[in-house]
């Protein structure tokens, strides 16, 4: 069984691609009714074009027993080869901890999951025991709150460097990889910052959400990002991507285009640092 971080790199090498897109679905938004056709539809139109697909979990459970058929619908949509993120951000302690991590892992099938690692490291040990697979820690979100707390300078108890909050959950991750299954979540937002965490978790992959709605420079994030071969970044686009149109007949069409140009612009980004994908 091959792992998350080989099924990221294989997905990314066959479509040449650090573009993941989340699977969002805001009835609101959507220019169809049926949960499970648009996403499969967006699939459909972009599976060729992404290295992983993102459901956050949020969405799917504000819709009640409804929002959970539709996201088993979408995760049989989505070809085996493409690694899937659970994104639900887990944070909790012990029992609750495993069945979290067995609901992913177990049930839901998951290839990877995002986990809140506020609790320390034995709140995200029974994730970090599936071996094969990943788990990105949050570590820097993409909000403006997030300088409130993840930006406090903090000190070691027996001391050592003052650092702040988010550089120590980095570090944190970085030592808890010893099955290299571990990742990191940080906002394109904060590309200066981004820029920091690449250098503390050199090899470790990275998920950047907030490239479209929120705003995130998409070139500095990128740049920011990648690892010193030009990969482990999985870039973050959702409601850039599935509602780039709102017609019943194209939106599928107009989804694949916004998907294309992302893609294409990271592409020639790293094309002009020659860290283009092998011909």
């Amino acid at each position: 069984m091959p792992t998350f971080v080989e099924m990221l790199q294989a997905a990314a090498e066959r479509n040449n691609s650090l573009l993941c897109v989340g699977l969002d679905p805001d009835p609101k938004l959507m220019p169809v009714p049926d949960v499970a056709e648009f996403n499969r539809a967006i699939i459909e139109a972009t599976s060729d074009l992404v290295c992983a697909y993102k459901p956050n979990l949020g969405f799917y459970e504000a819709l009640g027993p409804a929002g959970h058929e539709a996201l088993e619908q979408t995760l049989k949509a989505i070809p085996s080869w493409i690694p899937v993120i659970g994104d639900s951000k887990r944070g909790d302690i012990g029992n609750t901890a495993t069945a979290y991590a067995h609901a992913m892992f177990d049930v839901w099938g998951f290839d990877c999951v995002t986990v809140n690692a506020f609790g320390g490291q034995d709140s995200v040990e029974p994730f970090l025991d599936y071996h094969h697979k990943g788990v990105l820690v949050w570590c820097r979100s993409s909000n403006p709150g997030a300088r409130e707390l993840q930006d406090l300078i903090v000190t070691p108890p027996l001391g050592g460097d003052s650092r702040p909050f988010y550089e120590w959950v980095a570090i944190s991750a970085a030592k808890w990889n010893t099955h290299g299954n571990v990742g990191l979540v940080v906002g394109a937002t904060y590309p200066d910052e981004l820029e920091v965490i690449r250098d503390l978790c050199p090899d470790m992959p990275i998920l950047i959400p907030g490239v479209g709605a929120q705003e995130g420079s998409l070139e500095k994030s990128t740049m920011a990002g990648i690892d010193v071969q030009g990969r482990n970044a999985m870039v973050s686009a959702s409601r850039g991507v599935l509602y780039a149109g709102n017609d019943p007949a194209t939106y599928p069409d107009d989804a694949r285009k916004a998907a294309t140009q992302l893609r294409d612009r990271m592409n020639v980004m790293l094309e002009d640092r020659d860290l283009g994908w092998p011909t």
